[in-house]
């Protein structure tokens, strides 16, 4: 896309807009060909090869230039600090790393001070999002009071008051009355259980992934089990109680083939995978390298590959940032005593490209689990290009090379595991309703 067409776009946003000459991918109905889309009224009112510079009227034309357009991408797990902890993030910010990565919808977890845990805090982040954030926002609500584990919440009525799922953010549940409870009342409701899979007491005091590396660093460790026990735990209860159940995370081959057995048996089952578990592996923590530090643990070659097979295979669903972020003087202890956790929605689409430019995956398959996927899990009307959709867009040029900079990222915390790293293509105009919320024209002349 030519950069002075990114700039007239500004002027073109407040009228009906044609993005011409884009290779149109939409992994939700398998289109992958050139043409354009046209944007109407923050709605997409009507898409394919049809459309191109011949449009007349009023409407405004911008030339993509052959870069790829294809539907906002959908994040499923963002940690902000807002409520109780705005100097490693906001909403606000979080919004702008979003929609730098060609992110449109974020997934906000509830692990806040206070905890997203009754109706009026799941109204009250709704709100600060339509006065603040850049980009959809949709809340999680806690299955447990301030996430302890012992005490359910209101699901019906936080569902009625907009919390999109419930979950027990970073900590998983080990009550197994309590989960059993949970998604009883989950199903009733019809709402999506998210859960995060680590079994506390073989976890408790690890840092890093159990195994030689942890030996050599001489750092504990936490094993695989830790979170296949749990993923089967819940398995075990969902088939008792039908309810919908989404495995936040899984990071290891173990657990991508005991989801694979839980979909051949019906189970109404899905699971994600983090961008860092993709792309890196327990090896990159090197020198006690605390930026690599995270939940789940990065974990062996062999697991890492086994997530790309499975993102292949279609077997995993979604990819997450798993964008949370730290500030510095939490990251600057020794290794055992660093805060968990890695910024991410600036650079998911851009690493998540390395697996397409390794000839891994597909791009249009690729795309499936950050744009589709989530959004039919979730129940959301974008995620898709299809006439009457919200014209949630993301124009990205999957070829460009670029190096990350941590200091130009937009989030308030710099704690990315990617600073300095040398990726190929990146987003170069987002909108989110029709309306422009990022141009890479602007970041490339700041």
């Amino acid at each position: 896309m030519l950069l002075e067409e990114i700039t007239k776009a500004h002027a073109a946003e407040t009228r009906p807009t044609a993005y011409i000459n884009a290779r149109l991918i939409d992994p939700a109905t398998g289109l992958d060909e050139q043409g354009g889309v046209l944007v109407a009224d923050g709605k997409i009112a009507d898409v394919g090869r049809h459309i191109h510079g011949e449009i007349g009227g009023d409407t405004a034309l911008i030339d993509c230039g052959g870069a790829v357009l294809a539907p906002g991408l959908i994040d499923m797990m963002v940690f902000t600090g807002e409520p109780g902890a705005e100097h490693r993030g906001t909403l606000a910010d979080a919004s702008r790393a979003a929609a730098a990565g060609g992110v449109t919808t974020i997934i906000c977890m509830p692990d806040t001070d206070p905890v997203i845990d009754d109706v009026a805090l799941v109204d009250y982040l709704l709100r600060r999002a339509r006065d603040t954030a850049e980009v959809n926002v949709h809340p999680l609500a806690a299955m447990t009071k301030a996430l302890a584990g012992e005490e359910m919440t209101e699901i019906g009525l936080m569902q009625a008051a907009g919390a999109i799922a419930v979950t027990n953010g970073k900590l998983s549940l080990a009550n197994a009355r309590i989960m059993r409870n949970v998604l009883a009342y989950a199903h009733d409701f019809d709402m999506l259980v998210i859960h995060a899979l680590e079994e506390p007491t073989l976890s408790s005091g690890g840092v890093m992934n159990s195994g030689e590396v942890s030996l050599r660093l001489g750092l504990k460790g936490i094993p695989a089990a830790a979170e296949t026990i749990m993923l089967e735990r819940d398995l075990r209860l969902v088939e008792m109680t039908g309810a919908r159940y989404h495995a936040a995370e899984i990071s290891c081959r173990a657990s991508l083939e005991i989801i694979r057995r839980a979909k051949e048996k019906g189970l109404p089952v899905t699971c994600g995978v983090s961008i860092n578990h993709l792309s890196l592996n327990e090896n990159d923590i090197g020198p006690y390298r605390t930026f690599f530090k995270m939940r789940p643990p990065l974990r062996t070659e062999d697991d890492r590959q086994a997530m790309a097979e499975g993102l292949a295979s279609g077997d995993i669903d979604v990819v997450v940032s798993a964008h949370d972020p730290q500030d510095a003087d939490v990251k600057r202890h020794p290794f055992p005593e660093a805060a968990d956790g890695a910024i991410g929605l600036e650079t998911m689409l851009p690493v998540a490209l390395r697996l397409y430019h390794n000839g891994d995956i597909p791009l249009a398959s690729l795309l499936r689990p950050l744009t589709s996927n989530p959004a039919g899990i979730l129940g959301l009307e974008s995620g898709k290009l299809a006439i009457g959709a919200p014209a949630d867009l993301v124009i990205f040029d999957p070829a460009v090379p670029w190096v990350v900079d941590a200091e130009t990222l937009h989030s308030k915390s710099k704690n990315t595991p990617f600073d300095e790293a040398r990726l190929e293509g990146r987003p170069l105009l987002t909108l989110v309703a029709g309306r422009i919320v990022y141009r890479y024209a602007e970041d490339r002349n700041s």
